[in-house]
């Protein structure tokens, strides 16, 4: 039995929690649009051809935004072959993934679908092959209210008010070489600096994402260019373990990349200085998620991973560093939402939840607005790397509902073999708080959901019993949990 302390102090506070930090991403690619999202002719889909059993799937995890087109594809998309009557479509070959491309799914399309699910939308412009005139002219299309061509083609298109996208990303990935439109960090930083001026002269209120790197001299380039104008710059991780250490090597990943964000937010900082600027700028994290798996073969990869335990420990873990981060994370969506490296999975007759939908349906379900400042501490296990670390065996954040009088922790216990008895202390409770263990876990780490065993997986609620300001809560061996307490 493993022993961990966590002392928490409602009143030390991190900040206000950006809701966009639990935003998804939906791209052309695989089965995620076509065969998940969108399915004309299903018995399962409604009258605009949207799957009712994914819509529903979606709507409980509360995404805030979805992010599209892309993703590699939107470096070599162009957003007027997608609007207008389906059938007077052009089909287009794809450079991205090296298919065809119906574009059956376009503007209008996405935008219903965010409707449908209640979420803000947000779009990514083309800097790979596409033109400052063409970028300039979605954003038109999509929010002007003027007598101007392309909002008029919009209303021509059926949609006489404004969509009112308010976020909107400055190109994807331009940094690699298997982009369509490769650039060095120079070159990106003036073009986009040039397609961002003509965006926000046509809308003044969207905000801009920048395309980050990960990647310290690309990210300061862009940031030293492009500060007075962006809002946002990106960053883009997608974990996979070591062959030595597979399960606590995947399982340091999140902390690996909570130690950039440290560094990018110095960047975001020395930036602001030089310009003597107000304003903020925070990180974009709008692609995330586990994947080695699916990796291919052949140019048309479906991309279709089966999530076991250990990737669910993973994103749980991620949660958890988005919300520690709170000042400097201000989006971030998990890639992709439906088949392709997703949370749900389906088929023409249903779908299933892959692991991974837990750990986002906690928090969608129970996390507060304000991230509180946790100090904890357990045992610890060696992760060889470059450089080794010492990985905590329980990765904790504290979230609290002021409102409510609600106090979340979500707790991971890492440990692949052993339970962990917390000694959970509230400084100054008043009272004795009443809660609820919401916990996801599973025999060992290794297992799966699928069609014919879609639960075993999932979140089962206990009742937590004479507790106290001070007092102690075990947590099964290789499990996500999240505390709810009530403080009033």
């Amino acid at each position: 039995m493993l022993k961990a302390e966590v002392r928490i102090d409602p009143r030390r506070r991190l900040g206000a929690i950006d809701p966009n930090i639990y935003g998804g991403f939906i791209e052309h690619l695989g089965r995620c649009i076509y065969g998940g999202i969108y399915e004309p002719g299903s018995p399962l889909s409604d009258g605009q051809g949207f799957r009712r059993d994914v819509l529903e799937a979606m709507r409980r995890l509360r995404a805030p935004n979805l992010r599209w087109p892309g993703g590699n594809f939107v470096s070599g998309y162009h957003w007027l072959d997608g609007v207008g009557p389906p059938e007077e479509r052009p089909r287009r070959f794809d450079l991205a993934w090296r298919k065809e491309e119906s574009n059956r799914f376009g503007t209008g399309e996405f935008i219903a679908y965010c409707r449908a699910l209640g979420t803000e939308p947000y779009l990514c412009a083309n800097l790979g092959s596409g033109t400052l005139d063409e970028a300039a002219a979605w954003v038109e299309y999509c929010n002007a209210t003027t007598d101007t061509h392309y909002a008029n083609l919009r209303r021509r298109h059926g949609s006489p008010e404004p969509f009112g996208v308010r976020y909107w990303g400055l190109g994807n990935e331009v940094f690699g070489f298997w982009q369509v439109g490769y650039k060095t960090a120079a070159q990106y930083a003036e073009q986009a600096r040039e397609y961002g001026k003509a965006m926000k002269w046509v809308d003044p209120s969207i905000r801009l994402v920048a395309c980050g790197a990960d990647e310290p001299e690309w990210d300061w380039q862009v940031l030293k260019t492009l500060a007075p104008l962006i809002d946002y710059i990106s960053v883009h991780a997608y974990f996979r373990p070591d062959a030595q250490e597979p399960y606590y090597s995947l399982l340091a990943r999140p902390r690996e990349q909570e130690r950039y964000i440290h560094t990018l937010w110095e960047l975001i900082c020395a930036a602001r200085r030089q310009y003597r600027m107000d304003r903020p700028i925070h990180i974009a994290f709008d692609e995330w998620n586990v994947w080695y798996r699916a990796m291919g073969p052949g140019p048309n990869p479906l991309l279709e991973e089966t999530y076991d335990l250990a990737d669910a420990l993973c994103v749980a873990s991620f949660l958890n560093m988005l919300q520690r981060n709170c000042a400097a994370i201000g989006i971030a969506n998990i890639a992709q939402m439906v088949n392709v490296l997703a949370p749900i999975f389906t088929s023409p007759e249903g779908l299933f939840l892959q692991t991974t939908y837990f750990p986002l349906l906690l928090q969608a379900e129970h996390s507060g607005p304000i991230a509180l400042d946790v100090w904890a501490e357990s045992d610890e296990v060696e992760v060889p790397g470059f450089p080794p670390q010492r990985l905590p065996l329980l990765d904790v954040s504290a979230t609290l509902d002021e409102e409510k009088q609600l106090l979340y922790v979500s707790a991971v216990n890492l440990s692949r073999d052993d339970e962990m008895t917390v000694d959970l202390r509230l400084v100054d409770a008043k009272a004795a708080p009443e809660g609820a263990h919401h916990l996801c876990t599973g025999r060992d780490p290794s297992v799966t959901n699928s069609f014919a065993q879609p639960d075993n997986v999932k979140v089962i609620r206990q009742e937590l019993k004479g507790l106290s300001g001070h007092c102690g809560v075990t947590l099964p061996r290789h499990s996500a949990s999240v505390l709810e307490l009530s403080l009033g």
